[in-house]
């Protein structure tokens, strides 16, 4: 019996330390609003990895808090669903204002798909350390 019972806590503590892991890895986020239409909807699910910026990619779909301003919300946290389109170095696109020839470190340019979203360019450059992840795929759907 105590083998059993010795078998079934590795097992209940590993199941445990697995989900520990992943929690620190990926988040699920809610898609709120349209502006990654028609990539993305209104309630859909996305689940996200947590990235740095060095590990994000030209087109990827980025999860990050808005820049420093108005905010949209009352408490002040909401997240942004974006496609990054320019990153550190990079040549700032034309409709993007700004001083800067180049993306500065530490910032990025998203977009969202739909063009009426309000992105980086009415915002300016998002900071990248507001960065929570990229999203991988639309859960119950195909990869972004």
């Amino acid at each position: 019996m105590k083998l059993i019972s010795m078998g079934l806590l590795a097992g209940v503590l590993a199941a445990a330390a697995g989900a520990l892991v992943a929690r620190r890895r990926y988040v699920v986020v809610t898609v709120e609003g349209t502006s990654m239409a028609p990539t993305l909807h209104d309630g859909d699910r996305v689940l996200v990895r947590r990235r740095r910026i060095g590990q994000v990619a030209r087109g990827d779909v980025v999860v990050l808090e808005p820049p420093s301003g108005p905010r949209l919300d009352a408490d002040g946290t909401r997240w942004n669903i974006k496609r990054a389109v320019a990153l550190p170095g990079d040549p700032v696109p034309p409709d993007v204002d700004g001083a800067a020839e180049r993306v500065p470190a530490g910032a990025l340019v998203v977009y969202g798909d739909n063009p009426h979203s309000v992105d980086s360019r009415q915002r300016g450059f998002f900071p990248a350390d507001r960065l929570l992840g990229v999203a991988l795929r639309r859960l119950g759907g195909a990869a972004l």
